[in-house]
C-alpha cells in the first residue's frame, strides 16, 4: 500500500511550500537587507536541492555519482562566472 502513495513527493511538495512561505515572509516583515538576502539565498539553495533530489530523481539511478559530479561542476562554473563578472565590471580589476 505504501508503494502506491507517493509519500516522498508529497513531503517534498510540503517542504517546498514551507520554503516558499519563509522566502515570502522576507517581503512582508521589515528585515534588514543582509538578513533578508541571507534568508533568500539559503531558501533558494535548499529549494534547488529539494527539486533535484525529490522531483528530478537525481539520486535514484545507478549513475548518481556522475549526476552529482555534473551538478557540482555546473555550480563551480556558475560561481566562476558570477565572481568573474563582479571582478571585471564592479571591482575594476
Amino acid at each position: 500500500m505504501s508503494e502506491l502513495f507517493p509519500r516522498k513527493h508529497v513531503l517534498g511538495f510540503i517542504f517546498s511550500l514551507i520554503l516558499t512561505a519563509v522566502a515570502l515572509a522576507v517581503y512582508f516583515f521589515n528585515m534588514s537587507f543582509v538578513v533578508g538576502m541571507t534568508i533568500l539565498l539559503v531558501t533558494a539553495f535548499v529549494q534547488a536541492a529539494v527539486q533535484l533530489v525529490v522531483f528530478m530523481h537525481a539520486g535514484e539511478t545507478s549513475d548518481k555519482g556522475s549526476i552529482y559530479t555534473n551538478i557540482y561542476y555546473g555550480f563551480a562554473i556558475a560561481l566562476c562566472t558570477i565572481f568573474g563578472t563582479l571582478l571585471i565590471l564592479i571591482w575594476d580589476m
